[in-house]
């Protein structure tokens, strides 16, 4: 059995040509007509069957449908036309950190985030020490997120993603911000995911890490495989 089986998938979004940023001009583009919008299509009737156990690396130019195709299968965007099949628990790690808060401690945020993602109290519990020795962020547990790096916040919340027991993973460039040595740590992380036969998609343009671990890649153009 397939653990992702994708059939004629299309998504499209609307550009407005402008931007109305106060009352006068919204009021004078509702008068006059507005000057219309263009329509970009994202994905354009993609087929794909990911097996089960495989380790999928996506690559492609930005604006070509990697990133859109993965929150198609997240759940956080819903196609136009297509279907989508998904064979097994599912854990995104596409933007890691969202439901962080800036004023809270990187300890009340682990709980937080960690909640968001289906861990149990008494889970996040067990495994906090792991999560704070695993980004790298011992001195920091106190610290309110606001003071931290766009890189330790990626560490933070990649080391709570990895927590969460899914047969199916999707990863979307979250090596893009961190530094060498925790790119080994999840070097491991993606060694460990496949010992383990999880399903794996990642997204990346660095070709290094696709020709590492993927056991077939496929590269997006213009919305198409």
């Amino acid at each position: 059995m397939n653990a992702i089986e994708v059939t004629n998938l299309s998504k499209s979004f609307k550009i407005p040509h402008d931007r109305k940023t106060g009352l006068k001009s919204v009021l004078l583009g509702f008068l006059h007509g507005s000057s219309g919008s263009d329509t970009f299509h994202a994905l354009k009737n993609v087929d794909l069957q990911v097996k089960k156990g495989e380790f999928l690396g996506i690559t492609g130019p930005n604006g070509a449908g990697k990133s859109t195709l993965l929150k198609l299968l997240a759940g956080v965007l819903q196609p136009d036309t297509g279907k989508i099949q998904i064979n097994g628990k599912l854990s995104p790690f596409l933007e890691l950190g969202l439901g962080f808060n800036g004023e809270l401690t990187a300890e009340e945020n682990i709980y937080i985030y960690g909640t968001i993602l289906g861990l149990t109290r008494r889970q996040i519990k067990n495994r906090f020490q792991e999560i704070i020795t695993f980004a790298g962020l011992e001195k920091f547990v106190h610290t309110k997120l606001k003071n931290f790096s766009s890189g330790m916040l990626a560490r933070l919340a990649f080391s709570i993603a990895i927590q969460v027991d899914a047969d199916i993973l999707l990863v979307d460039e979250v090596l893009a911000v961190g530094d060498e040595a925790f790119q080994k740590k999840c070097y491991e992380v993606f060694k460990k995911f496949k010992k383990e036969g999880k399903t794996v998609i990642l997204v990346s343009h660095d070709k290094q890490i696709i020709k590492k671990f993927s056991d077939r890649v496929i590269t997006f153009k213009d919305g198409k495989i």
